[in-house]
Formats: C-alpha cells, sequence, structure tokens
C-alpha cells in the first residue's frame, strides 16, 4: 500500500484554477483549526479536572485526542505545502511522513484499546478497577506507539541502506512513496496493514458483541457503551480507508478521470479530517461528565 496519510498532498501534481486551489486550502485549513480548537478544548478540561486525569478510559480518549491534533496539523502542513513550495528537502520531508504515519497508524489501535476498555468495564465491571489502572494505561500508551514505529521506521533503515546519500539532499515532492521508494517497503508495509486490519476489526466486532449481548439484559451503562463501540467502529471504518488507498483512488481515478484533483481532495477530507471530528462526538458531547465540564470552556 504505496499510500500514507500524506498521500492527500498529491492534489499537488494536478494542477488546479488560482481560485480553485485557495478554496481548498482555506475549507482545509479552517476545518483544521475548527478540529483543533475543539480538541484543545476538550485536553484543557480533561487537565483541569481530577476526575479524568484519574481515569484510564480518559486517559485513553485525550491521548486519541493529542494524536488527532498532531495528525491534523501535520496533514494540512503537508496539503499546503504541495500548493505553495511543492517540494522540499527529503530529510525533511522524511520527518513529516514519518510523524505523519506514527499519528495515522495509531488511531486504530488506541480505538481497539478503548473498545477494550468498554468490554471490561461492561463485561467484567468487578475486575475492571484491577485491570485498568492508570500505570497499565500510561504502559499500553507506550506499546501503541512503539508498535506504529516498529512498523514505520524499517522504511528510513531500509531506504539509509539502499539510497545515496545525496537523496537525501535532494528535494521532492513529499510523498512516502518519493521518499521510500523501495518496492520492498511497499510489500512490508501491505503485510503490516493487513495485520493491523485483521486483529483491529477482530477486537472491535469481538467486545460490539459482547457488549451487545451483556446490553440486552444489563443497565443503561452497557446499552450507551454499544453505541460508544459503533461510533469507534464507524471512526475505525473512515481511518483505515488509508489501509486501501491505493485501490480506493484507482477506482476514482477510473470513474472520475476529469475531476480527479477534486476526488482526491474529497478523499482527503473523509479519511483524514472526518475521523479527526468524530472523537469529540463521542467524549466531548455523548459523555455527561465530560460535557458538564467542557461546556464552561468550549465558548470561553
Amino acid at each position: 500500500m504505496n499510500v500514507s496519510s500524506a498521500n492527500v498532498t498529491v492534489v499537488g501534481r494536478y494542477p488546479d484554477s488560482f481560485s480553485k486551489a485557495v478554496t481548498k486550502n482555506v475549507i482545509v485549513v479552517i476545518l483544521g483549526i475548527s478540529i483543533n480548537y475543539i480538541n484543545a478544548t476538550l485536553i484543557h478540561t480533561f487537565s483541569k479536572h481530577q476526575i479524568f486525569y484519574m481515569n484510564p478510559r480518559y486517559i485513553l480518549f485525550i491521548h486519541l485526542v493529542i494524536n488527532d491534533m498532531i495528525q491534523v496539523m501535520l496533514t494540512i502542513i503537508l496539503f499546503v505545502i504541495s500548493y505553495t513550495v511543492y517540494k522540499m528537502n527529503v530529510s525533511i520531508c522524511c520527518i513529516f511522513i514519518l510523524l505523519t504515519v506514527f499519528t495515522t497508524e495509531n488511531t486504530p489501535l488506541n480505538l481497539a484499546c478503548m473498545a477494550v476498555e468498554c468490554y471490561i468495564a461492561i463485561c467484567l465491571p468487578l475486575r475492571h478497577v484491577q485491570i485498568c489502572t492508570i500505570k497499565r494505561t500510561l504502559i499500553l500508551i507506550g506499546l501503541i506507539w512503539t508498535t506504529t514505529m516498529i512498523s514505520g521506521l524499517p522504511d528510513l533503515f531500509i531506504t539509509l541502506a539502499t539510497q545515496p546519500l545525496d537523496f537525501f539532499h535532494s528535494r521532492v515532492f513529499c510523498l512516502r512513496g518519493n521518499v521510500f521508494p523501495n518496492p520492498l517497503i511497499i510489500k512490508k508495509r501491505d503485510l503490516t496493514y493487513s495485520v493491523f486490519l485483521v486483529i483491529v476489526w477482530i477486537t472491535i466486532f469481538y467486545t460490539y458483541f459482547k457488549i451487545l449481548f451483556t446490553a440486552k439484559s444489563a443497565s443503561k451503562d452497557a446499552k450507551k457503551a454499544r453505541n460508544t463501540i459503533l461510533l469507534h467502529g464507524f471512526q475505525l471504518l473512515l481511518c483505515m480507508t488509508t489501509y486501501v488507498g491505493p485501490q480506493l483512488l484507482a477506482v476514482v481515478q477510473q470513474w472520475f478521470p476529469k475531476n480527479y484533483t477534486d476526488s482526491l481532495f474529497a478523499y482527503y477530507i473523509v479519511v483524514q479530517v472526518l475521523p479527526r471530528s468524530v472523537s469529540p462526538i463521542i467524549y466531548g458531547i455523548r459523555d455527561n461528565t465530560f460535557r458538564k465540564y467542557l461546556k464552561r470552556y468550549l465558548l470561553c
């Protein structure tokens, strides 16, 4: 799979008119600022109240929010660069691409962990306090980052081993396939993404159906947890569209050859921006506890 979250910058290869380019960039920047403003408010709310940072569920949530903020910021920077600077130094591009890959791959893993936490809270309530501790939650977040770094860093090592030193001083259009061009990387990425896809979706389906059966004869909290898992699944579906990006883009190019840049822009909005707007809905609006405190800061 030769397309990372940074692949949206491919729109720069197909020149838009000046007005269309400005419109797209304005839309992207406004959406990014709006999402990150809400997410920053969530982080501020979290940091001001002990009830949140002593709860593993909210710790995992706020990690997802911070991760999404970084991811949105990076993809917007790459999007704007694709229309302005166009080409950048390979070494700098490597940093942008790797950070984007890490944060993009973190999201589905974090969502899977949150689904497991919901499952434990509803289906194993007497053991929830013992299993889901603050220390274990922080270790889990560390494991998420370790997993994505183990997935992404070999791209850099393979490139260092196969490309001449001059390559890292050249300037390219900042795409994952341009800075990590070795075919072995593509095969490794296909395998890694396939494993991620299977593990995460099995986790989501298993936790959802276990909670679903519990919710039929249990409390209102169980039913709300079931709906939360459904929203996680929807968010996950959007996020994991990245993993089948090349196939989707090939279909889009075949169906809309005359409007390919517009299709790519829509792809970017749906795959990269929309999933990052779901997190505030799940906890910032639906969660009664968080909503009570969030109202104090959101419109300040």
